[in-house]
């Protein structure tokens, strides 16, 4: 490599935003609707939004009610090379259109029935692209699992952080342990357990994580969502992440009125969870009908937002970030590149330097003040969370919105108009490589998982019993489930 191509290498590493970052915000920016181009709006400005995976393992060796996959999901076997081959094509077409860095979850049914290697091989796949994957799970797999995905076959990390997200809730069936669980409370040495796994990957290994917890909210189990906050928020979970029900999926598990569980009625209980109010209107993430959520820091129980919308200060403050510095990437980049970044954003701009300090005074004051940050800090209490509620739509709205936006129609029906405006604005798709195509997560799974899935069968048809492979994946879940569970 020649002086002048390093150097042109070593600027570009080292710009505050990469150009290609650049052309994707913008272009997100361009095909939000007009009711979203709002100044609290982060796509565009400086996201992308969330990616996920589809198609992939659909299977899940769980049963819940609701579950947002299609009839067909369980009929489809668990195969690591069609893994790994459809997420690498996902992936790149999210990198040409989402640019360099985003967020993904590698999705589907159940990840813990991914051999390891292939789950480890998938991760790489998403990582050589610039994604920052997501295992989303259930949660119930063994620490041997988690060591095997994690770790080489040398028994070497793999990586330096992973991130899991492990859904729990009251309405799933076939858990070890709790296989038709009465209550969320039940649940609760579960999810700790969950956490656990990971701290001693961390004191065992060296490797970090990132941990949410998912939880799925209908009327039956609206009323814990309280105890929930309160008892996960004692965890070591970086994300809460709570979504009401919607008719979606397979509707031979719709057991309620999902319509009773609105994004209001979760976010009060939250908070009294929380045992506070939890500001969230200075930032949107796509539509506001759609998502709801809060960054900040937890200190010693006490938690202090981020950014206070009712604080004109804060508003100012933001409003300055994200016109300079929104986009830039500070996740997966070595300290070197990334003291030169900000060094060049803030040399760049040396008049946000008093507005952001002036941020976190606030935050410290809302903190309990420098004091009590440090006090805590020196127990080890203090930790960044984030709350979010997302709230999916009905299939019935979805299918014949997103038929007549395929179709450049823009619906005369007040219900069909407000579904394609949230689907417009969506903050979480999924790629389609053979149609060059980003589809919003409800459309995905109100249109196209079914279909997909039906030629999934056929590509990737259930193993005869005597044939099944096994392997650590789940302790005995490539045996027969527990009770309520599904079958291979």
């Amino acid at each position: 490599m020649s002086i002048a191509a390093f150097a042109r290498r070593i600027e570009l590493e080292t710009r505050p935003i990469h150009p290609d970052t650049r052309v994707a915000l913008d272009k997100r920016w361009a095909e939000l609707p007009e009711h979203a181009k709002t100044p609290e709006q982060l796509l565009g400005k400086c996201a992308v939004g969330c990616e996920g995976t589809h198609g992939v393992f659909p299977k899940c060796n769980l049963t819940c009610s609701p579950c947002y996959h299609s009839a067909d999901a369980n009929k489809v076997r668990i195969d690591g090379n069609h893994t790994v081959t459809e997420v690498t094509k996902q992936m790149a077409l999210l990198r040409q259109i989402r640019g360099p860095r985003a967020h993904a979850q590698l999705i589907g049914g159940e990840v813990s029935l991914l051999d390891p290697k292939d789950h480890r091989d998938t991760l790489k796949t998403m990582r050589a692209v610039g994604r920052e994957p997501m295992s989303m799970t259930h949660g119930d797999f063994d620490y041997e699992y988690l060591l095997a995905t994690v770790l080489d076959e040398d028994g070497k990390p793999a990586f330096k952080k992973v991130s899991f997200a492990a859904h729990f809730d009251s309405l799933m069936r076939g858990r070890r342990g709790a296989v038709r669980p009465k209550s969320e409370a039940e649940l609760t040495p579960f999810r700790e357990q969950f956490t656990k796994m990971f701290a001693d990957l961390k004191k065992d290994h060296g490797v970090d994580s990132y941990l949410a917890h998912n939880m799925t909210v209908t009327p039956t189990n609206l009323d814990e969502v309280e105890e929930v906050t309160r008892d996960v928020l004692a965890m070591n979970y970086d994300m809460m992440s709570f979504q009401p029900a919607a008719f979606i999926g397979d509707d031979r598990r719709w057991k309620e009125n999902f319509e009773e569980v609105t994004i209001d009625a979760v976010w009060e209980r939250i908070e009294a969870g929380a045992g506070q109010k939890l500001p969230h209107k200075a930032v949107q993430f796509g539509d506001p009908r759609c998502n709801r959520h809060t960054v900040g820091v937890m200190v010693d129980g006490r938690f202090a937002t981020v950014l206070d919308g009712d604080e004109p200060k804060d508003i100012a403050a933001r409003d300055r970030f994200l016109s300079h510095f929104g986009g830039m990437i500070f996740g997966d980049i070595p300290t070197w590149a990334l003291t030169v970044k900000v060094i060049r954003a803030v040399a760049s701009h040396p008049g946000d330097i008093p507005p952001l300090i002036g941020l976190m005074s606030r935050i410290l004051k809302r903190a309990g003040g420098t004091r009590a940050v440090i006090r805590a800090a020196r127990k080890g209490k203090v930790s960044f969370k984030t709350f979010v509620v997302h709230n999916f739509m009905d299939a019935e709205q979805v299918k014949p919105a997103w038929d007549m936006m395929k179709k450049g129609i823009v619906a005369d029906d007040p219900k069909l108009k407000e579904t394609q405006e949230r689907l417009g604005a969506c903050m979480y798709a999924m790629s389609h490589p053979e149609t060059g195509e980003l589809v919003p997560a409800c459309a995905q799974h109100s249109v196209l998982d079914p279909i997909e899935n039906i030629g999934l069968r056929k590509l990737l048809p259930l193993e005869p019993r005597g044939e099944r492979r096994t392997g650590i994946s789940n302790g005995k879940a490539d045996e027969l489930v527990a009770e309520g569970g599904s079958r291979w």
